[in-house]
C-alpha cells in the first residue's frame, strides 16, 4: 500500500556517512517536531536524479526553506559511501541532508521499484513529499517518466 497525505511515516533507520564515520538516523530524529521535504532518487549519479531532480533542489533551497521548512533530506537506496560522495560531488553536503536507504523505507511507504533489467536492483521510485511532525502532508509520486516534473523543486515550491 502506498503511503498516502495524514498517513504517519513508518519506523525506520537510514544510514548517514559524514566526516565521523557512518551512524544510524531513525525516522523519528529525521522528522519529529519538524517540517521537512523529503525526495527519493533511484539512484545517485544516475543521469535524472544527477543533472535534473537534486540540482533544482539546491538552486531552491534557500526558496524552500523561506517557506518554513526545517530540514530538506535527498534519501536512495545506495549506500551511505555513495551518497557522501554524491553530496561531495554537487556542492550539496551541508546544505540537503543526504540518507541512505536499505530499501526498507521505500518499502514501508510502497514506493519500492525493481530495477534489476537496467542493473540496479530493488531501487525507490521517484517522489516528493513533505512531512510535518512525521505526519505526510503532501506527496508527490513521479508521473513523468524519467522526468522530475511532479516531484521537482518548482512543484514543491508551489506547495509550500
Amino acid at each position: 500500500m502506498t503511503i498516502s497525505i495524514g498517513d504517519k511515516l513508518p519506523d525506520v533507520t537510514f544510514k548517514e556517512r559524514g566526516e565521523d564515520g557512518t551512524r544510524d538516523v531513525t525516522t523519528a530524529e529525521i522528522f519529529n517536531g519538524k517540517k521537512v521535504v523529503l525526495f527519493a532518487v533511484p539512484g545517485a549519479f544516475t543521469p535524472t536524479c544527477h543533472l535534473n531532480h537534486l540540482p533544482g533542489y539546491l538552486e531552491n533551497r534557500d526558496a524552500i526553506l523561506a517557506k518554513g521548512v526545517d530540514e530538506i533530506v535527498v534519501v536512495a537506496v545506495n549506500d551511505p559511501f555513495v551518497m557522501q560522495a554524491w553530496a561531495k560531488a554537487t556542492g550539496g553536503e551541508g546544505k540537503i541532508r543526504f540518507l541512505s536507504d536499505s530499501g526498507a523505507f521505500a518499502k514501508a511507504i510502497g514506493m519500492e521499484a525493481d530495477m534489476s533489467g537496467a542493473g540496479m536492483g530493488i531501487r525507490s521510485k521517484r517522489y516528493s513529499l513533505i512531512a510535518e511532525n512525521g505526519r505526510v502532508t503532501a506527496f508527490n509520486p513521479e508521473t513523468v517518466q524519467g522526468g522530475a516534473v511532479d516531484s521537482g523543486a518548482a512543484r514543491m515550491l508551489e506547495l509550500l
